[in-house]
């Protein structure tokens, strides 16, 4: 299975000189616990809820004035929307995160992958879990 099959193509971005309050604002409306963070396909970093949580409030910084290219992650780390789950999966372990952006050849994002979107995939496609699922249906 590949990336494509998987990713979200709508992809909100938040620009670097925003501040970490219309970050945090921007998460909440969208229901999202992570932005791209650059204009228009071209992405500079990842801003987390976690990043919020940690280098902001936790510091006792003011998310009034303190923009997001401060405390963004970058660079932000991406796949190909050819790439195989499995190397989603790797990239994901490996550096601890729980999205990725998904970029063609020229750089451009063209979607986003989350560890959630991942394991909703799995889930659905294990034929153990769903046999499970069909027997505690057809017993109950």
């Amino acid at each position: 299975m590949e990336i494509a099959d998987i990713m979200t193509t709508e992809v909100e971005f938040i620009a670097p000189d925003a501040t970490t309050q219309e970050a945090a604002e921007m998460m909440g409306d969208l229901d999202v616990g992570g932005l791209p963070v650059g204009v228009a396909g071209n992405i500079q970093g990842v801003i987390t809820d976690r990043d919020l949580l940690y280098r902001v409030v936790a510091a006792g910084r003011s998310p009034v004035t303190l923009r997001v290219r401060e405390v963004m992650t970058a660079p932000a780390l991406f796949c190909r929307p050819g790439d195989d789950l499995r190397t989603a999966m790797d990239m994901m372990a490996a550096q601890n995160i729980r999205r990725l952006a998904v970029c063609d050849t020229t750089g451009q994002v063209v979607g986003w992958v989350t560890l959630s979107d991942v394991s909703r995939r799995l889930l659905v496609n294990s034929d153990a879990l769903q046999h499970a699922l069909r027997s505690a249906t057809e017993t109950a």
